[in-house]
């Protein structure tokens, strides 16, 4: 049998002989070894007493306010769910603890908790659970959770986020693809005729608000919602707002597919063919404005002001939901496999990581993003990733005695800015391993697909016993290894493969045993890009200065580009609107031409850091709102303070909320181009990291609607501290233009009540 391993310099006292060496190597890496029923980590281990007790040696970090725990043993009754047989105790005793946890996590209203330190139902947490396990294990709570994410009107809850929610965080669109998920599983008509229009209202809203220029969907990266984790610390959350995640958009395109599915199953073929239509060309999109074909995979996000440029780092859910959900083309899902970086301890949830920002998203493994990348890895065909996969997610779950919420990648432990036990999405992701992989178990919308990925090192039998499918219960045996079935016996009838590998739901109404033989033959090799945890160098942080030997006329111009130094740099690039136009080891440029000036350091070993703040030497116009005032008499506010606003340019600000009439200024446009505009704004309605009163307005020109103003919160009762929002670029003819600043229905929030912030000017810029 083989066992996969990429050892790097290992200490001897790693894995040192002990009783368990005799124990069949299943996976090896230069952090961990799983052998056997053990898991070993330098001096610690963790082993499986039976089927429902786990111990562990691990001692976590001294000091650290969360303790490790070393034990587990069953506390639940779990009689009632698929019972799992294996010929590996350890895989038995961890897909055990799961379910154990799983109890755990129903509270006494239905709902699926978050985590042991996260009460309550968040929408992508719980969405990403259905789908990789409780729409089987748990379908009840998992119908009830998705309608507590449902507001009064009728559309999908975007979770509190950085800067005020939706529209900086836009990934709410997961709760259909989980929603779809559930309908496959119980077949529930009704279920499905009451969840598509709330999709379908939520993506038309979606649709008016968050597509970019581009056709793209804007805000921040699924679930990584801490803005410093995973940003250069100059963006502000409107920046975020701006930026296209590509894990965001991989999502969405599946959830155009899926609610294109929800209608062909309504009998609503002009909807589903719009939807698929749509899907698709997001898709093309994608991977149009991703792709990285010097690296084989996608890039993370797009970012910028007036220009984007991408930010090359590799992105794991991102990565593998466009594999799972054939949203990359077929030819790039085998380069993604093997090129997306892989550390000894797993899936990064970015790479490379950032040097000078604490672990939590960064610098961190969280399982169930690992548990998504190895269901991946099966689908691409990719032994060694699976392993690898498996490996990542049963090491801390094993030595930590519970499903922690994320590990830190420089060492293994738990110690990061947050964690939890018991987290419902790890804890999901668990099970999915066994059911989605080592099973390879698969709902559509008409039947059930068995394709298991068994690893040739873990050949032999599995049994589920009472697996839940549309209110029949399964049992389900896979014998031998590989990835090709051989036989596909339903209650005693071989119909592969004659009938393909698709059970109709209908043969399987009263239940069913399912018997599937594997090939026993070897799966094609393919590598796995393993690296050391790197991180990037720091961003430099720049600014335009006057060069007296480049004014023109004797007019000081901004047109000296500057930035601090940084250490261990090979070299800079110079960016104007996006574009590289030089590559230094100084630290200046002439910056002769007016524009959108960006530096990128650059290490020895090629990698990159994040872009610095864009810095604009354009032609620029102020134009104050007319009919200004200094106080604020909205009903909307809900921090007033205590002195008056300060800050404001000219005479004052204009106020605005949902019930505001338009605010309009008129503007001389003195020749033909493109011009761009945005807010200086004040919106002190809560604080920058969480809650949901971003203010949302509509820009029209001359009447017609021109773009979505985006004006996120900048502390809570923080009314003198203003910002700009995003800048929205525009085609002007010469002459005189009315610029209107409203409120429409697309506009209203995720808070619904409170959609307010205070307008100071407006600022034009001459962009080309």
């Amino acid at each position: 049998m083989k066992a996969y391993r990429y050892l790097m310099a290992v200490p001897a006292l790693a894995f040192a002989a002990n009783a368990f060496a005799a124990d069949p190597v299943i996976v090896e890496t230069e952090a961990y070894r799983w052998a056997g029923d053990t898991i070993f980590q330098n001096e610690f281990k963790a082993w499986a007493v039976s089927p429902y007790e786990l111990k562990s040696t691990y001692k976590g970090r001294p000091g650290y306010y969360m303790p490790v725990d070393q034990s587990w043993k069953r506390k639940n009754d779990l009689s009632s769910y698929p019972k799992l047989k294996s010929n590996n105790l350890l895989h038995e005793a961890l897909y055990n603890m799961a379910l154990d946890e799983m109890v755990n996590a129903v509270e006494p209203d239905t709902t699926l908790r978050t985590g042991k330190e996260w009460s309550g139902v968040w929408t992508r947490d719980v969405s990403y659970s259905i789908i990789l396990s409780m729409a089987y294990m748990q379908p009840e709570a998992s119908m009830i959770s998705l309608m507590k994410k449902v507001n009064p009107s009728g559309q999908i809850i975007q979770d509190t986020g950085s800067g005020g929610a939706w529209p900086i965080s836009t990934d709410r669109l997961v709760w259909a693809l989980a929603a779809y998920e559930i309908y496959k599983v119980t077949g529930d008509r009704k279920w499905l005729e009451k969840v598509y229009p709330i999709a379908l209202r939520s993506l038309e809203k979606d649709e008016k608000t968050v597509m970019s220029e581009r056709g793209l969907v804007k805000g921040e990266t699924s679930f990584i919602d801490w803005r410093e984790q995973s940003h250069p610390k100059w963006m502000q959350t409107v920046d975020i707002s701006q930026s296209e995640a590509m894990g965001t958009n991989v999502m969405y395109a599946a959830t155009l597919r899926a609610v294109g599915e929800m209608a062909q199953v309504l009998g609503k073929k002009r909807e589903a063919d719009k939807l698929f239509a749509k899907s698709d060309a997001l898709a093309a999109n994608i991977d149009k404005t991703f792709w990285m074909p010097d690296k084989g995979y996608y890039g993370m996000y797009t970012y910028g002001r007036g220009s984007r440029i991408l930010n090359p780092r590799a992105e794991s859910l991102g990565e593998a939901l466009a594999i799972l959900y054939d949203i990359a083309p077929k030819e790039h899902q085998k380069s993604i496999s093997e090129n997306s970086p892989q550390t000894p301890f797993g899936a990064p949830v970015f790479y490379p990581q950032i040097s000078d920002m604490p672990n939590y998203h960064n610098n961190a493994l969280w399982p169930w993003v690992a548990s998504y990348w190895t269901l991946a890895q099966a689908k691409a065909g990719n032994e060694r990733g699976v392993l690898e996969g498996i490996g990542s997610v049963y090491r801390p779950a094993a030595l930590f005695c519970t499903n922690k919420e994320n590990l830190n990648l420089d060492n293994g432990d738990i110690f990061t800015e947050l964690n939890s036990s018991n987290m419902l999405w790890c804890l999901a992701g668990n099970i999915a391993l066994t059911t989605r992989v080592l099973f390879g178990i698969h709902f559509e919308k008409d039947g059930l697909v068995i394709e298991p990925f068994v690893p040739e090192v873990l050949a032999g039998k599995r049994t589920l016993e009472g697996f839940p499918y549309r209110g029949a219960k399964l049992d389900i045996t896979v014998e031998g290894y590989g990835n090709s079935v051989k036989e596909l016996i339903v209650n005693g009838k071989n119909i592969y493969p004659e009938k393909g590998k698709l059970i109709p739901a209908k043969m399987l109404k009263n239940g069913g045993d399912i018997i599937v033989r594997l090939d026993n033959q070897p799966i094609p090799e393919m590598k796995v890009n393993s690296v050391p945890n790197v991180k990037a160098p720091l961003t430099p942080v720049t600014w335009l200065a006057n060069n007296p030997a480049l004014d023109g006329e004797g007019v000081p111009v901004n047109n000296q580009l500057e930035w601090n130094p940084i250490e261990y740099i090979a070299k800079y690039i110079v960016l104007k609107d996006g574009e590289p136009v030089a590559e230094t080891r100084e630290t200046s440029y002439a910056a002769v031409t007016p524009g959108e000036w960006q530096v990128i350091g650059v290490s020895g070993s090629g990698v990159q850091s994040f872009a610095s703040e864009p810095r604009s030497n354009r032609p620029t116009v102020i134009v104050e709102f007319p009919g200004e005032t200094v106080r604020m008499k909205s009903a909307e506010v809900s921090y007033l303070p205590e002195a008056a606003i300060a800050g404001f340019t000219g005479a004052g600000f204009v106020e605005t909320d949902r019930s505001s009439a338009p605010a309009e200024v008129t503007v001389d446009i003195p020749e033909e181009g493109v011009y761009s505009f945005s807010l200086r704004y004040a919106n002190g309605n809560g604080p920058v990291n969480t809650e949901n009163k971003a203010a949302v307005r509509t820009l029209t020109l001359d009447g017609n609607k021109a773009g979505t103003i985006v004006m996120p919160h900048r502390g809570r009762g923080n009314w003198n501290d203003w910002g700009m929002s995003n800048q929205i670029v525009l085609p002007l003819e010469k002459g005189r233009h009315t610029l209107g600043v409203r409120y429409l229905p697309e506009d209203e929030n995720m808070n619904i009540s409170t959609n307010h912030a205070l307008l100071d000017h407006l600022r034009v810029e001459h962009v080309k």
